[in-house]
């Protein structure tokens, strides 16, 4: 993928994290805005190269609950 198109899909791939974040945690979206762009997944995500952008929205909520609960995450096996 090249990185006119990444950069065109990050905001999807971020409002439906943000939107479950949200959700899940019973918190504001804005809040949830918050603690997803600290989050080390959020720094890997926003880079292309890694491919994190490929794991579905709960896969990646998965990985962020993981991350606040332990501080680190581990990839699933694919």
């Amino acid at each position: 993928m090249g990185q006119e198109q990444f950069d065109a899909m990050m905001p999807y791939i971020s409002v439906d994290l943000v939107s479950l974040i949200a959700k899940k945690q019973n918190i504001s979206e804005e809040a949830a805005i918050k603690k997803l762009y600290v989050s080390k997944l959020y720094a890997l995500l926003e880079k292309e190269e890694t491919k994190v952008w490929q794991y579905s929205t709960h896969m990646l909520y998965s990985l962020f609950e993981q991350e606040e609960k332990t501080g680190d995450f581990q990839f699933p096996d694919v």
